[in-house]
């Protein structure tokens, strides 16, 4: 039996990317070197705590965030090191940090980044934001193996 493989019933890990400044502006659009130090410790937590909830629930993965600097490296050539000169990206390209998730189907994904993009921002309500949902390539679910 053939099953049409679509967004609704895709299995598998997908990521969610937490953008510094590239994606669509978010309702609390007030940039986190802005935020008193208690909303920060507030968003921290409240994505600590959806983490723990996922884990209870087998479907976490993995969640880091990331400064907001880089550096872009580039192979130098045969014997050569890296080249780390060139175009740096500004900080509003930069990925702020990612949440790895294992679910059972596209639409549970896109509840749980639902629930990551209401964590809370300046004066302690939901930021909005937007969230990249990227599935990883050729990876099925572990949940449900």
């Amino acid at each position: 039996m053939w099953v049409a493989i679509t967004e609704e019933n895709i299995m598998g890990k997908y990521l969610l990317l937490k953008h510094y400044r590239g994606a669509p502006a978010s309702v609390n659009d007030i940039p986190m070197d802005q935020w008193e130090p208690d909303e920060v410790t507030a968003h921290l937590q409240y994505m600590r705590d959806l983490a723990s909830r996922l884990e209870e629930t087998g479907e976490f993965v993995s969640s880091q965030a990331l400064a907001p600097t880089g550096t872009w490296v580039q192979f130098g050539g045969d014997g050569q090191p890296p080249v780390t000169d060139g175009p740096f990206a500004e900080t509003k390209d930069l990925i702020a940090g990612w949440m790895i998730i294992d679910v059972d189907t596209y639409d549970r994904a896109v509840e749980v980044a639902g629930e990551l993009s209401a964590a809370p921002g300046a004066g302690g309500r939901p930021i909005h934001e937007w969230l990249e949902l990227r599935p990883f390539y050729g990876v099925q679910a572990s949940a449900t193996e």
